[in-house]
């Protein structure tokens, strides 16, 4: 048995993984390379192979009213089986190169 190191991905608070895969588009075990944006959300939905559905709750401030309305966005993000989050997790998820039509993210972080 071949055992494989972890990449350090170059994000402070970020440490890689205790389980090992051999996913490629892993950022910890694979080649590929994440860069950009960070965002936080929850997993709403974990059915698709290797994909979740992270959901991201912000305020947005309405000037004509002078007050703030809530509104939501909906990534897809892939999720390398080392990481393996489920529904109702909180993530962080990082900017990739294009996956396939709608995954540009991928899951670094998962805090049960």
């Amino acid at each position: 048995m071949v055992r494989m190191v972890a990449r350090n991905i170059g994000v402070p608070g970020v440490n890689p993984p205790e389980r090992e895969c051999e996913d490629p588009f892993c950022p910890f075990h694979g080649k590929i390379s994440v860069r950009g944006r960070i965002i936080e959300g929850i997993v709403v939905s974990a059915k698709m192979h290797r994909t979740v559905v992270v959901q991201r709750d912000y305020l947005k401030y309405d000037p004509k009213y002078k007050r703030y309305e809530k509104r939501r966005s909906r990534i897809h993000a892939h999720n390398p089986p080392c990481i393996n989050a489920k529904e109702g997790d909180k993530v962080k998820i990082m900017e990739c190169r294009p996956l396939s039509k709608t995954v540009s993210y991928v899951v670094i972080f998962k805090r049960g």
